[in-house]
C-alpha cells in the first residue's frame, strides 16, 4: 500500500484548484458576453430581472467549475501511479481503446451517447429552451410570463422525449452488454503484475550481507 505524502496532497489540491479556476474562467468567457447579446438583441430577455439573468449564467459556471475541478485532479492521480496498479490502469486502457476501434460507426454513436446521456439530456433541454424562447418571442399576443410559461412546457415535452430515447437506448445498451459480458480475471493480473514486481524489486535490490 502506498504512504500519500504531502506534497502528493499539496499537489492534488493545486491541481484541483487550477480546473476549477480554468472551468470558471472559460464558462464565464462564454456565459456573460452570451447573456450581455441576449440582452442587446431578444427584448423578452432584456426584460428578465437581474437575479434571474445572474442565476442562469451562475448555471453554466458551477459545473463547468466542478467538472473541470475533478477532471485536474483524476489527471493528477492518473500522472503519479505506480507499480502493478499502473500497469492494471494501463492494460484496462488498451482494451478499451481496442475495443473502441472494433466498433462500426453506428455502435460508437450508441455507446458515446449512453456514457455522455446526462450531458446530452442537459444540452438539449437547453437548445430546446433557446429555439422555443426563438420563436415564441415572436408571438406579439402574448404577455412575457404567458411566454416563458410556453417556452418551459416546450422544453419539457422535448425533454421527456430525449429521456424517452434515452432510456430506450440505455436499455439495449444493457441488454448487449449482458449477453457479451466477459468473466472478469482482472484480480489474477494484477497479482501477476505485483509479484513480477515484487521479484524484479528483489533482484535489483542491493544485498544487505556480504560473504567474509
Amino acid at each position: 500500500m502506498k504512504i500519500v505524502t504531502q506534497e502528493e496532497i499539496d499537489g492534488h489540491t493545486n491541481a484541483t484548484i487550477r480546473g476549477a479556476a480554468e472551468g470558471a474562467l472559460l464558462s464565464a468567457a462564454v456565459a456573460i458576453p452570451a447573456s450581455l447579446l441576449l440582452s442587446r438583441r431578444w427584448a423578452s430577455y432584456r426584460a428578465l430581472p437581474l437575479p434571474l439573468k445572474v442565476m442562469g449564467t451562475v448555471m453554466v459556471i458551477a459545473p463547468c467549475l466542478s467538472i473541470q475541478a475533478e477532471r485536474r485532479g483524476l489527471e493528477f492521480d492518473r500522472a503519479h501511479w505506480t507499480g502493478a496498479g499502473k500497469l492494471e490502469l494501463d492494460r484496462e486502457a488498451a482494451e478499451e481503446e481496442a475495443r473502441w476501434g472494433a466498433l462500426t460507426t453506428k455502435a460508437k454513436i450508441g455507446d458515446w451517447a449512453t456514457r455522455h446521456q446526462y450531458s446530452i439530456i442537459l444540452g438539449s433541454w437547453a437548445l430546446s429552451m433557446a429555439v422555443a424562447g426563438s420563436i415564441i418571442s415572436r408571438d406579439r399576443h402574448q404577455t412575457l410570463p404567458q411566454k416563458i410559461v410556453q417556452v418551459r412546457m416546450w422544453a419539457q415535452g422535448l425533454t421527456i422525449g430525449v429521456l424517452i430515447g434515452a432510456g430506450i437506448l440505455t436499455h439495449s445498451q444493457r441488454q448487449a452488454a449482458l449477453q457479451r459480458r466477459p468473466i472478469d480475471h482482472s484480480w489474477r493480473t494484477l497479482l501477476a503484475e505485483q509479484e513480477e514486481e515484487e521479484r524484479r524489486a528483489h533482484l535489483n535490490a542491493p544485498n544487505s550481507s556480504y560473504p567474509l
